[in-house]
């Protein structure tokens, strides 16, 4: 195949206080046109300083020392700025990590992917403006959201319209930068096959930068492996993901959390990038169960070990016939239910919409984004909100911290009522509940340094501190003392996020409100975060409502796992139960759409237009979606609540025909339905 681009021997230096110190090394790699290349490493390797120089950025603090970033023949590190302007966005287009920043937040979405085809003149002749908007929109499985802002747009919405401005000239090369890290499974999935197509219809390549592998197992056809700068193995993707050959590729891999609910019996990557105590030989020495002397002082380059396979260990044969060790064995049983309850939320509704004058006057009323919430939380419980991008996961959230007044219900905690809004609450109601966001970019002062960050919270909480405390959190969350006198920008996200986890973490709260806090993370990274709120959950009775759409992660902490769909819940169930064996046909989607290391051929269909559509609050939410609804009771009449062994489940057909191996005619005989169904004859 005919190369796109390539990188040569690539070198590039970050400015900071005690001089220029190089962070990419002797990167060298190519893509062929409708090829997909995977990077992958751990926060901080250098995979987003490599992608973003394939457009020609660069921050204002990196230096390129030496290499060359060639496409289709020409280097991109000596075009000028008119240049580049003129294949960004039209030849070579970028999905970024972070779409709120991405987005110009006073401008509708549909203008600024306007704004794209119109400046690269990409309007097809048989097409119109806004035809052309709203395809693109249907093609990442949206609705036609052009005229709403980014901030009335769900983080996942806002991610999907990314993708659409990008693909609106159909580039040749799409850089992704961690682009579905706050998508659910669905979304990813919807995502991953979006782009399959696209490579299949106009020949696009990518390079693919990731922490997920599973994901990237999916998609990709070779993958590339960094650690601390420099690429460490190279190889066909299905090779890579069954058969590692550098360690650092198998301890990747071995911390990969799985739901296939065999316990793990190879340890992960130990310890943390270190950049200051890296030896003068191979990088990963210090970290490496099977280093020698040797590895200390030799430095490792990438060497063809076989064909289209290359890898930078001198003992990656012998590596090959010695195992990891072995998982040492650990408190990590699930902590039994306490009695006592820490929080409540009650017949929770909730709007972002306030009716008018008009409408009160008119008796009008405005929708409910969220309805009819029933959540309670034990100390040191941890309880898992499931459901895809747009279903309230995250409102539910903002309501319990008072960053959202309820519509209509109550949240109490230990027994005595929250104030609905922030500002009415007590200074030890707010130091209890403390809210982790997804986003570090939005949520950390960029001017501050780490330090301030830090500190902040204990002066406003009054709690004591010295240096000594802060140097332990960092350690808590993977990181050290070294961190303290950076700023934000000077970190990457992963790095980023860590900060966030940590400041949540110095007020000693009751209640950790997780929104999507790992999705930022490798996968090293995360295995240390989760053993982190394990830790705090068994040893300090810290309470948790762990928003995520990594239902393998939440299959390691969580103890209950509610279903969010459109506002409403579907499911609720103990973690085991609904995951080995889930009730609703949304559960069942949302399961089904987990990736695996191996490529599944799973085919996800964005959300078609219901034939039969709910009114909120009346029928159900699935209601035209679901693959098992049997009429159109299910849009006229809101399905009960069944009480489970463990939690219930709201559906019309009885629990007798629900679940993956029950879906036999005979199975849908209730009364109500039963009746619906001849009715339908």
């Amino acid at each position: 195949m005919k190369k796109l681009i390539e990188v040569r021997n690539l070198n590039i230096a970050y400015a900071g206080p005690s001089g220029w110190t190089n962070v990419v090394q002797d990167v060298s790699f190519e893509i062929a046109r409708g090829e997909a290349f995977g990077l992958v490493g751990e926060s901080g390797c250098g995979k987003s300083t490599v992608a973003y120089r394939l457009l020609g950025y660069g921050t204002i603090n990196s230096f390129v020392q030496t290499g060359e970033v060639l496409f289709d023949g020409v280097d991109l590190l000596k075009l000028g700025p008119a240049s580049l302007t003129r294949l960004r966005g039209n030849r070579i287009a970028l999905v970024p990590q972070n779409p709120t920043t991405s987005l110009s937040p006073g401008m509708r979405v549909g203008p600024q992917i306007r704004e794209m085809i119109a400046t690269h003149k990409a309007l097809p002749d048989d097409t119109t403006m806004e035809r052309r908007i709203v395809e693109l929109f249907a093609l990442v499985g949206l609705p036609d959201v052009g005229h709403r802002y980014p901030h009335e747009l769900s983080g996942g919405q806002q991610q999907r319209v990314t993708i659409a401005m990008a693909v609106a000239c159909n580039p040749d090369l799409l850089v992704l930068d961690e682009p579905t890290t706050g998508l659910d499974v669905t979304t990813q999935r919807q995502i991953i096959q979006l782009l399959s197509d696209l490579r299949a219809r106009i020949g696009m390549a990518m390079l693919y930068v990731t922490h997920d592998l599973a994901l990237l197992a999916q998609i990709a056809n070779r993958v590339g492996v960094m650690y601390a700068g420099q690429l460490v193995e190279v190889a066909a993707s299905d090779k890579l993901l069954s058969a590692p050959a550098h360690p650092y590729s198998r301890g990747l891999i071995a911390s990969i959390p799985t739901m296939d609910g065999t316990d793990r019996q190879t340890r992960g990557l130990r310890g943390v990038l270190r950049r200051d105590q890296m030896s003068t030989g191979c990088k990963f020495e210090p970290r490496c169960d099977f280093a020698t002397t040797a590895c200390r002082t030799t430095p490792q380059a990438l060497e063809l070990i076989a064909d289209a396979r290359s890898v930078a260990c001198m003992r990656w044969r012998d590596a090959a016939t010695q195992q990891l060790p072995a998982v040492v064995a650990g408190p990590h049983g699930r902590t039994a239910a306490r009695s006592e309850r820490l929080l409540s939320v009650a017949d929770l509704s909730l709007s972002y919409q306030r009716p008018s004058i008009v409408d009160k006057f008119l008796g009008r009323t405005t929708h409910s984004v969220v309805r009819d919430i029933d959540l309670e939380l034990r100390a040191g419980e941890v309880v898992a909100l499931v459901g895809e991008s747009g279903s309230g996961k995250s409102t539910i959230a903002r309501a319990i911290s008072g960053r959202l007044p309820p519509r209509s219900g109550a949240i109490t905690l230990e027994d005595g009522p929250l104030s609905p809004a922030l500002d009415g609450r007590s200074a030890e109601h707010l130091r209890q509940i403390q809210y982790i966001f997804q986003n570090p970019d939005a949520s950390l002062n960029p001017r501050s340094s780490i330090r301030s960050i830090l500190e902040r919270p204990l002066k406003h909480f009054g709690i004591p501190a010295d240096g000594k405390t802060l140097e332990t959190v960092l350690e808590s969350v993977g990181l050290h003392a070294g961190y303290l006198d950076r700023i934000p920008d000077q970190l990457s996200g992963g790095e980023r996020q860590r900060i966030a986890i940590a400041r949540a973490l110095l007020v000693n709260p009751k209640l950790l409100i997780c929104d999507e806090i790992l999705s930022a993370l490798d996968v090293s990274v995360q295995a240390r975060i989760v053993e982190l709120l394990r830790s705090l959950k068994e040893k300090h009775d810290v309470a948790m409502l762990f928003i995520s759409h990594d239902l393998a992660v939440v299959q390691q902490l969580a103890d209950r796992v509610a279903v969010l769909y459109h506002g409403e819940l579907m499911q609720m169930s103990e973690t085991a139960s609904l995951l080995t064996a889930p009730l609703h046909p949304y559960t069942e989607m949302l399961l089904e759409a987990a990736p695996s290391l191996r490529k599944d051929g799973h085919v996800s269909r964005p959300p078609a237009t219901p034939t039969l559509k709910a009114t909120p609050g009346i029928g159900c939410p699935f209601a035209g979606r679901c693959p098992r609804q049997p009429g159109s009771l299910c849009a006229d009449t809101r399905p009960p609540i069944q009480e489970t062994g463990s939690g219930f489940v709201r559906c019309h057909l009885p629990i007798d025909g629900l679940g993956r191996h029950a879906r036999s005619p005979q199975h849908m005989r209730s009364p109500a339905v039963e009746d619906m169904r001849l009715q339908s004859l």
